[in-house]
């Protein structure tokens, strides 16, 4: 599973011009899964969202001090499975994104445990399978790369 992890100031989605999820000050997540992911993967992306610190803590006035958790801030996760595209030559192949008969349960597995081990009403999502016109915000801009097979880097 790899997640693409954006500090916003606010980030919106839009599905045929209606907005379907919108926060504040938060992460923008953009998720892939692998054909592999399964729980173990769900469950580090989840622990890693949560408590890392990409913020500053507001009253020690110290950077890279506060997670989302901590400050009680928006999450909006944005199903993409072009994270695990390969390309050959100019070509884009998608045989490591996990299939439409899979993705659909195993995203929404991790959506209920990053609600599970948060606030339900701080956790948002887009249209999984969707054309979706994602609206970002970046705050920073912080972009961070977390990706379940490579724990290490």
């Amino acid at each position: 599973m790899r997640a693409v992890v954006q500090r916003v100031s606010r980030a919106s989605v839009v599905v045929e011009q209606e907005v379907v999820s919108s926060v504040g000050r938060g992460l923008c997540v953009l998720v892939g899964l692998c054909r592999e992911d399964g729980d173990d993967d769900i469950e580090y992306i989840v622990r890693k969202l949560l408590n890392l610190r990409l913020f500053e803590h507001p009253e020690k006035q110290k950077r890279w001090d506060a997670s989302v958790k901590e400050l009680g801030l928006d999450i909006l996760c944005v199903s993409q499975f072009t994270l695990h595209a390969c390309i050959k030559g100019n070509k884009l192949d998608f045989h490591r994104s996990m299939g439409p008969e899979k993705a659909p349960l195993i995203y929404e597995q991790f959506l209920q445990r990053l609600r599970n081990n948060y606030e339900l009403e701080r956790v948002k999502d887009g249209k999984f399978g969707a054309m979706m016109s994602v609206q970002i915000e970046n705050d920073g801009p912080v972009t961070i790369n977390l990706d379940s097979k490579r724990r290490d880097e």
